[in-house]
């Protein structure tokens, strides 16, 4: 079974608030005892962090749900409830989250790198915030608010400082155990490599890099043949490129013609690799019997021919890309590492299925989440926020009439024309 995983689900879940206390004084000598109900405690979130230190995605493939703790609930004499603990789910560097339709959430390119996947739920105000002059006594408190929770998908792409590009069974994996620790599975027919390969070369003068061994494109792998763009997918960030040719193709596929077919796919796939740093390397020089193409590199993983040379030229072009990363970042150009997609505030007005109109919003769904609307002066004060927040005048701009139905949360009521609502919920009206 493979031991790296680059793409995966994962479903994450902020915990629920805790729900706000209703409780009274009860103490000797003190007559009518005052509202003293705390709050709860708010839910734990779920955040991404990168970690230098994980390399795969495998941890997700069997187990993909993340969970954050739930907040306690309030308790009388004004004792809060405490707040649910966070949950730290460690990715890869290289992290890209997506929605489930595929819009880019964050890109999690550095170590350290936090993103906030789901927040935790409000907790709930006890009783004790809801004394007015007019109702002392309030006999309901605030449900706690429930986490956020969605489905994203986490794709890997790989932090390299060179990408080995080639056709199967070019002499890839040979190459970077050659140059590298790396100790790839290496056999003589395509597609031996499924997975793409690290290893980390270091030149004489101390200088360290990591090169990635990129399973074999194809013809058409932009389009996804032969799983092309998780292929490809690993050559993005790379700062340059090893272009390698075959001299001892077994389908006896020009070298000229090898090159062109892998530089139309890196094109086709994203346009910006063909203006990375670019060695081409002839493979197989020991036993190749096919002409190199003009200011090819000719190399060979089994004699060591020609492989003090590439690393050489690997290691310029490193440099210099590193050092152009360098004076981006010094004139404040190395823009965001991560791109937020903030939740929108406020509430909207939709359609169901059925005609209902549905109030969609937290805060609207927080006004009407109340532990009893039946208690006295509950339902008013739910219909004064809601009213603050401006649901009558979204309502009646979005079409609803007498009669109709609309629904906040789990709650549904019958709109008026003299802005009375009835509000019914398990055969209770008001």
């Amino acid at each position: 079974m493979s031991q790296f995983v680059d793409e995966c689900g994962l479903n994450v879940r902020g915990g629920d608030g805790g729900a706000g206390c209703v409780a009274f004084r009860r103490e000797a000598h003190v007559s009518k005892g005052g509202p003293d109900g705390g709050d709860g405690g708010d839910g734990g979130s779920v955040w991404l962090v990168a970690d230098h230190n994980v390399a795969s995605l495998i941890a997700f493939r069997d187990h993909p749900h993340r969970r954050a703790g739930n907040g306690s609930h309030g308790q009388g004499k004004r004792r809060h409830g405490a707040t649910g603990d966070d949950t730290v789910v460690r990715v890869p560097v290289g992290t890209s989250v997506k929605d489930q339709g595929g819009e880019l959430l964050a890109d999690l390119a550095a170590d350290g790198v936090r993103w906030l996947a789901a927040a935790g739920g409000q907790g709930g105000h006890g009783n004790s915030r809801f004394s007015t002059h007019q109702n002392r006594a309030p006999a309901f408190a605030e449900q706690g608010e429930a986490g956020e929770q969605r489905w994203l998908r986490l794709e890997l792409k790989l932090l390299a400082d060179v990408a080995l590009v080639g056709f199967p069974n070019a002499g890839k994996s040979t190459l970077i155990s050659r140059i590298s620790a790396a100790r790839p599975k290496i056999a003589d027919y395509p597609f031996t490599t499924l997975e793409p390969n690290l290893g980390v070369v270091r030149t004489d003068d101390y200088f360290e890099m990591v090169v990635a061994d990129i399973p074999g494109l194809i013809a058409g792998a932009s389009e996804g043949r032969g799983l092309g763009h998780r292929f490809l997918r690993h050559t993005e960030r790379a700062r340059a490129l090893v272009v390698m040719v075959d001299l001892a193709s077994v389908e006896e596929i020009d070298p000229v013609e090898q090159q062109r077919v892998l530089l139309e796919e890196l094109g086709a796939y994203r346009p910006e690799l063909l203006e990375r740093p670019r060695i081409l390397v002839a493979s197989k020089a020991d036993a190749g019997h096919l002409m190199p193409p003009p200011g090819a590199l000719c190399v060979s993983g089994v004699t060591g021919a020609g492989l003090a040379e590439l690393i050489r030229a690997m290691a310029d072009a490193v440099r210099v890309a590193r050092s152009q990363e360098d004076q981006g970042r010094d004139a404040g150009n190395a823009g965001e590492v991560v791109v937020h997609r903030p939740v929108a505030e406020g509430f909207r007005v939709e359609r169901a299925d059925d005609g209902a109109y549905l109030v969609v919003g937290r805060a609207v769904e927080r006004a009407v989440a109340l532990s009893d609307l039946n208690a006295p002066g509950a339902w008013d004060f739910a219909r004064r926020r809601l009213d603050q927040m401006g649901v009558d005048r979204a309502l009646v701009r979005a079409g609803i009439k007498a009669g109709d139905t609309a629904r906040i949360g789990d709650f549904e009521f019958e709109y008026h024309d003299d802005d009375e609502y009835l509000y019914e919920d398990e055969g209770v009206s008001l």
